[in-house]
């Protein structure tokens, strides 16, 4: 049925992908408005022309013609029947463990890491249980993104080594049977790439119309898209007067997927690193690649709620689901490749449709959903709450179904260390790490750790501008010096709260000034907590976190249960514990959890069987702090 202003409330929310925005947009609005209002019966029935009036001209009528269009576009987006079972995959199984390479381990004392410093630290993730290691980018670039800005997709960047470097790592990796995920970025390329230095000499480059140009209007640019990193979305031509796009920062030009010949080059490359035998890719911002038709104006309303004004028009669109299975055709369906799409702005239902087995796209993708407590961004200072945190994995795990497999992480490169998200209280680190590590090897989806991560590690401190590298913070910092409302103190706690320069201090292998890191000069800050939480320390210390994660890998690899059960969640409405069934074929486990700091009774089943896990050293009636639980229930 197609919507119209006519529609109801209840005919939007039976639109799938409608039902995502709806509930991102009501956990971007102030106070306590939840999805439970949302779904009362008389609500569900009002108009959506009486809307604008309700909402006090928030929801604007030429705010719900937007939605109303883009929700009618997905009419044709439909699910295949699920399989009864999920179907078995290899890196459904295995465990992925990201390395940013920039940070992992330096060889040659130049004070960045390598690929060389991956291939010697191999037996590490070996021992530690790895099946996987996602890379993140090490294509020729400038770095005006730390290589998110790829300049040659066929080439290794000078900081990291060379392609024999590279060749003797994926060897080495597969002596080990670890697989090696590549991390691909196609929905822009640098400014230095060959095709833009090509299509900033001329209209007619042939090369012209492999990115997103537009007239600009009255010296402004052509629409008022703002970038993910601060200002406007275009850059202006100076020699041909048109602007072109850029989401990201102004040296991240974004490609033009609506161009064949670009994307048969695209595909040409992937295949090109399939064949040298990589084992699949991570897509940086997958679901950004496909912008809409006729590039609209941003809704100012969308654009305050969700922190950039035009999201709406590239966050998430139909035609992505045209492109992705296009290069599923062209690339993965001629190898056994993982592949893992970073898919921001994109919420269960969406999701779905992203990664079902039966649409042939993609194997999982990295949902945002769980980033952020409701209200929240990255750069707010705030404890996450760990029970929004269960609300969203007890909803992927009972609503997705057995051909939709998602991943379970909660770091990574671009967000700060879950453990201080969570807490400042660091009495409890070293529990909450444990505990954090139990959901993630526990719930069904792939895990991916983030190194550090199965440290317990937790954020740098930045005391000065000079000390940040990461673009995003940086020039946050300058938008925020430029109103002036705010001290110099106040921004650099802002900038604290969030920047991703937490995730990229050098890996702490030691207590050493360097944390064993480099020889020579750290490119970024060591973190000072290096004298407690370094490999050195921990693979020595038996109730380490490190030895933790060990322990749990190598429960959930002899467990099929805890890959390919059921989930059945146990007394999801008691705040602060959570606690769930994985079963198959007649195995059976039980998990609970504290979420809080304080002790709670445990309220363990009759049936939950022998305790085999637990990440305090005793145990009785009462689950401590951040305690989680391990049973194996009787036949």
């Amino acid at each position: 049925m197609k919507l119209t202003l006519d529609s109801k409330i209840k005919d939007v929310l039976n639109v799938p992908i409608a039902r995502d925005v709806v509930f991102k947009l009501v956990e971007s609005l102030p106070g306590t408005l939840s999805m439970s209002i949302i779904d009362n019966p008389v609500v569900r029935n009002i108009r959506l022309r009486a809307l604008p009036k309700l909402s006090g001209g928030m929801a604007s009528e030429e705010l719900l013609l937007s939605l109303i269009d883009k929700f009618n576009l997905y009419a044709a987006e439909t699910l295949p029947p699920d399989n009864q079972t999920a179907a078995k995959a290899w890196w459904k199984e295995g465990v992925c463990y990201q390395i940013y390479p920039r940070s992992f381990y330096d060889s040659n004392g130049d004070g960045i890491g390598d690929i060389k410093g991956v291939t010697e630290k191999l037996d590490y993730l070996s021992e530690l249980g790895i099946d996987m290691i996602w890379l993140s980018p090490i294509n020729a670039s400038p770095n005006a993104d730390n290589g998110y800005d790829i300049s040659d997709y066929y080439a290794i960047m000078d900081d990291f080594g060379t392609m024999e470097d590279f060749d003797l790592l994926l060897n080495e990796a597969h002596k080990r049977s670890i697989k090696i995920i590549m991390d691909i970025v196609v929905n822009h390329t640098s400014d230095e790439h060959e095709w833009f230095k090509d299509a900033l000499k001329s209209k007619k480059s042939p090369y012209r119309d492999y990115y997103i140009w537009g007239e600009g209007k009255d010296n402004n640019p052509p629409n008022n898209w703002t970038s993910i990193f601060s200002g406007p979305a275009w850059k202006r031509d100076e020699k041909s007067g048109e602007w072109y796009l850029h989401l990201f920062a102004e040296k991240q030009v974004d490609l033009n997927w609506e161009n064949p010949k670009m994307r048969a080059d695209i595909y040409r490359m992937m295949n090109w690193w399939a064949d040298k035998g990589v084992d699949g890719f991570r897509l940086d911002v997958i679901s950004f690649i496909a912008k809409a038709e006729g590039l609209p104006d941003g809704n100012p309303t969308v654009g305050e709620l969700m922190g950039f004004t035009g999201v709406e028009h590239y966050a998430y669109t139909a035609k992505v689901h045209t492109f992705l299975k296009e290069m599923h055709r062209e690339v993965f369906a001629k190898h056994d490749l993982m592949s893992v799409g970073e898919t921001p702005g994109v919420g269960l239902e969406g999701g779905k449709l992203f990664i079902h087995e039966g649409r042939k796209e993609l194997s999982t993708m990295f949902n945002f959903d769980h980033l952020e407590t409701g209200g929240h961004t990255r750069f707010d200072d705030y404890n996450y709450d760990l029970d929004a945190l269960k609300a969203y994995h007890i909803r992927w795990q009972t609503e997705s179904g057995p051909s939709v497999w998602n991943s379970l992480y909660f770091e990574n490169h671009d967000n700060i260390r879950v453990v201080s998200k969570v807490i400042k209280d660091k009495r409890f680190r070293l529990p909450l790490g444990k505990m954090l590590a139990v959901i993630q090897m526990t719930l069904r989806g792939t895990p991916f750790i983030y190194q550090g991560q199965e440290l317990g590690a937790i954020n740098n401190s930045f005391t000065s501008i000079d000390e940040f590298n990461d673009v995003e913070s940086i020039n946050l910092y300058h938008e925020l010096k430029a109103k002036g409302d705010m001290s110099e103190e106040e921004i650099l706690k802002k900038l604290n709260a969030g920047t991703r320069d937490h995730s990229r201090s050098p890996m702490q292998w030691d207590d050493s000034e360097t944390a064993g890191f480099t020889s020579g000069t750290p490119w970024l800050k060591v973190n000072p907590d290096k004298q407690y939480c370094n490999v050195k320390t921990e693979i020595e210390n038996p109730d380490s976190v490190l030895m933790f994660y060990k322990t749990i890998i190598r429960l959930r690899k002899r467990a099929p249960a805890l890959i390919y059960g059921s989930f059945v969640p146990y007394k999801p409405k008691v705040h602060h514990y959570f606690a769930y069934y994985r079963v198959l074929d007649g195995a059976s486990y039980f998990i609970e959890m504290n979420l809080s700091p304080k002790d709670m009774l445990s309220k363990k089943p009759d049936d939950a069987g022998v305790l085999i896990l637990s990440n305090y050293s005793s145990t009785d009636e009462l689950l401590k702090p951040y305690e989680a639980r391990i049973y194996q229930c009787e036949d």
